[in-house]
């Protein structure tokens, strides 16, 4: 998504740092907004095609009309912007297109998982800010030959999703086109906490950015199947065959479990609201993104937007387990396929699962968050800018971007 966060120096995107100042992108964005460029300040992440794009938008229209900036708690940047209207809450915003031939393909995903999976994939950035989702505004482009069946069970599998997050449509817009195009707008409610008694500050947002991550805080992960969702994609491109009807619970014959859980994990992804609002509600998190690109390419923003380093151990990442004696279907698939498990959980995305940071005083209070048991601390934010992988041998390698990136050459 767009984002402009004011806790950094420029208010750029802040899933990306900024490259020479003299660039004339960063120039023009820095007349709009006022703000003066600081080296220091600003982590030197490598910005991805996409990064880079979203600096232009942000340059060109990101400064806005000033009586609007007045509610306006926090805007292009992180996983959500933040309107603070003065009346006790805050809303935060984000939202997400979903595409065929780029996010799905039309004769491959059921229609129901394709509605399902664009509010679930937009719900996500709420619950990586720890608000509560509440409406979302759908606008929908459609071939002619897509407004019968296919429709139905679209719409079926989003109304099942909001359900789900106890969401409400609100508006959105539609039109004919000659592809499908979903975009999704979605909005979320955190109640503000009280005065706060110091000096100038009226109120403090319990939100959780991805600014606040400090050096010595733990980094954790929720799930235990990163990757799962890369294999479930690889094993529907395989070939194989699976259920298009409505609601699929992946019981199918000749299918492992292994099958079933990847193919849930792309179809139908688990989105964490009820932790990400507890991490917000008791602030034991520092920092907090979701796992939608990657978690190399996340981390890496995280880090960026927090300005610190990171070091993680690749042993105590939840990797999809891909067992050696596999059966059925899979036993045909998978080998083709030359999976690594710690590359599908670095490098695979849309996997949905939270990352965030936790000073070392709050690590008990966390054995009071929702599921905590599918909590896994891979990590600590260290000082300085490298972002380095433990490998099991004991020796580090730096964690280069290898993420989900729709500009990416």
């Amino acid at each position: 998504m767009l984002g402009v966060n004011p806790v950094l120096p420029l208010g750029i995107a802040s899933s990306c740092s900024l490259p020479n100042p003299r660039d004339s992108i960063i120039q023009g964005w820095l007349e709009s907004t006022g703000r003066r460029w600081d080296a220091q300040a600003v982590p030197r992440y490598r910005m991805t095609p996409e990064d880079r794009l979203i600096a232009r938008i942000a340059s060109a229209l990101g400064n806005g009309n000033w009586r609007a900036r007045k509610n306006l708690g926090l805007g292009v940047g992180d996983d959500a912007a933040v309107l603070a209207a003065g009346s006790g809450t805050e809303w935060a915003l984000s939202c997400d297109a979903f595409l065929e031939g780029i996010h799905f393909r039309a004769n491959l995903h059921p229609a129901d998982s394709v509605g399902y999976k664009a509010l679930a994939r937009a719900t996500s950035d709420l619950a990586a800010m720890g608000a509560t989702p509440r409406f979302f505004l759908l606008t929908l482009a459609l071939p002619k030959d897509r407004t019968g069946k296919w429709l139905d069970q679209f719409l079926a599998g989003m109304r099942r999703a909001a359900r789900e997050f106890g969401m409400t449509l609100i508006g959105g817009d539609t039109t004919k086109s000659r592809a499908i195009f979903v975009s999704i707008t979605v909005v979320g409610e955190n109640p503000v906490a009280a005065r706060t008694g110091v000096i100038g500050e009226n109120r403090s947002a319990s939100l959780v950015r991805r600014s606040g991550a400090r050096a010595g805080d733990r980094i954790y992960v929720s799930g235990g199947n990163l990757g799962a969702a890369q294999l479930g994609l690889l094993l529907l491109k395989s070939g194989l065959e699976f259920p298009r009807q409505r609601g699929f619970t992946g019981e199918a014959k000749g299918r492992t479990k292994l099958h079933i859980l990847a193919l849930k994990a792309h179809l139908y992804p688990r989105i964490r609201v009820d932790l990400g609002v507890f991490l917000a509600r008791t602030r034991l998190a520092s920092a907090m993104i979701d796992i939608s690109d990657g978690l190399s390419t996340d981390l890496g923003r995280l880090c960026a937007a927090s300005g610190v380093g990171t070091r993680i151990w690749a042993e105590r990442i939840p990797c999809i387990q891909i067992p050696a004696g596999l059966r059925g279907k899979d036993a045909q698939a998978l080998p083709r396929l030359k999976l690594d498990p710690l590359k599908l959980a670095l490098d695979g995305g849309e996997d949905y699962e939270l990352l965030f940071t936790v000073p070392p005083k709050n690590e008990k209070r966390l054995r009071r968050a929702p599921e905590f048991q599918e909590l896994h601390k891979i990590g600590e934010i260290v000082r300085g800018r490298k972002i380095a992988l433990v490998q099991n041998d004991g020796s580090e390698k730096q964690l280069i971007s290898g993420g989900w990136d729709p500009f990416r050459r």
